[in-house]
């Protein structure tokens, strides 16, 4: 508990300084300048949450994929069991298997297969507010000043193909 909130802490007070609103001068491509202005704070959460939400996916998804190759590995050991005799996987009259090493491999495989599932589904949840993030962090309009025109990239069917054209004003 302590070493998380150590890194919770050493994280927020390395964002801190990116949070702080600064008036930035910056020089566009004639030569005059312009002030820009800071990101505030619902814009910035977007911004980099949609980050931190795509590694708690990938990371989310990797601890699903170990609890998986957990519950594979018990799982193939039963079968290897039920596989050396004929009824080695007599199952008994409650559903249980009547040998005890049978059914405490099924039972691990089992407990690590719901683990499996929950951290998947977390992974999922995570993917769909990674999402959210990147199109609320979209900001339609509203491009860099320093383009000197705007793309206009066309994509048109063809009979063959495709064609790509791009338009530019002068």
């Amino acid at each position: 508990m302590m070493r998380s909130t150590t890194i919770l802490v050493l994280l927020a007070c390395g964002a801190a300084p990116t949070l702080r609103g600064q008036y930035l001068t910056a020089r566009r491509q004639d030569g005059t300048s312009h002030a820009i202005q800071p990101m505030t704070w619902r814009r910035t959460a977007p911004h980099y949450g949609k980050w931190l939400t795509a590694a708690g996916t990938v990371a989310l998804t990797l601890l699903g994929a170990e609890q998986h190759r957990y519950s594979r590995r018990d799982w193939n050991a039963l079968l290897d069991i039920c596989r050396s005799a004929q009824d080695a996987c007599a199952l008994g009259s409650d559903g249980r298997y009547l040998r005890s090493d049978a059914e405490l491999l099924y039972q691990r495989s089992r407990t690590f297969d719901r683990r499996a599932n929950r951290w998947l589904l977390g992974a999922q949840a995570s993917l769909l507010a990674t999402t959210a993030l990147f199109i609320i962090d979209l900001h339609p309009g509203q491009g860099p000043d320093n383009i000197p025109f705007p793309g206009g990239l066309a994509v048109t069917p063809l009979r063959n193909g495709a064609g790509v054209g791009m338009r530019i004003a002068f």
